[in-house]
């Protein structure tokens, strides 16, 4: 989900760079800098997935004027390295689309909070409760937080940006619903099975590549 320039008025604009930019301090703060610089290999898969994610970024629909949405794959990527890094390299597939004038700077901080942290936290929640509530089973973890948890991180991320543009009285609530929110349910379930195919594929080729998954725990000791 992204805007276009000039649709979200400055008090807006402010707070969520503000929120955006203490996302970003807490992930530059708590990401493993010792093992990034150290493992070149974590090097070129998070260089190969920020690359990865501007790619899929640029294919997109248009719907009401100045909004557009296209594929997060921001679960993918928070279960790869965790919530900071997932941040650090969505902010700069982020900035990588700006350069290159697909994305706007005037909303450079409110696609960063919808695009980026909004569906990592998201995600990053739905695979903390899996974990505390479910049993550790290889299939749990692939369709409750692959699968499901993208569907949910798009859902949310695109109520958040719903809730911005109706608080900010760039469109009314009814043409938010007609045109956006009823149409979410059809956006989730694409976005779950890219997400969950990619997970997939390295869960079986190259569970060494998930940060958060533990093939001891969720293979050998089932």
């Amino acid at each position: 989900m992204s805007l276009t320039e000039g649709l979200i008025s400055g008090g807006w604009l402010w707070a969520s760079a503000l929120c955006a930019v203490l996302a970003l301090l807490l992930a530059l703060r708590y990401a493993p800098w010792g093992v990034l610089i150290r493992e070149r290999r974590l090097q070129h898969l998070l260089f190969g997935a920020t690359v990865a994610l501007m790619s899929m970024w640029t294919l997109r629909a248009g719907l009401s004027p100045g909004l557009s949405i296209h594929f997060l794959g921001m679960t993918t990527l928070t279960l790869m390295f965790g919530l900071d890094l997932a941040i650090i390299s969505g902010t700069l597939a982020m900035l990588g689309m700006t350069l290159i004038g697909q994305e706007s700077w005037d909303t450079f901080s409110i696609n960063i909070l919808c695009s980026v942290v909004v569906p990592a936290l998201t995600s990053l929640g739905v695979l903390r409760l899996v974990e505390a509530r479910l049993p550790h089973n290889f299939f749990v973890y692939l369709f409750l937080c692959a699968f499901f948890g993208a569907g949910i991180s798009t859902a949310v991320a695109g109520l958040v940006m719903g809730v911005l543009l109706w608080a900010d009285g760039v469109y009314s609530w009814t043409r938010i619903y007609l045109e956006y929110v009823r149409l979410l349910p059809l956006i989730m379930f694409p976005e779950g099975l890219l997400n969950g195919i990619i997970m997939t594929a390295m869960m079986v080729f190259h569970p060494d590549w998930i940060r958060t998954f533990d093939a001891r725990l969720y293979i050998d000791e089932q």
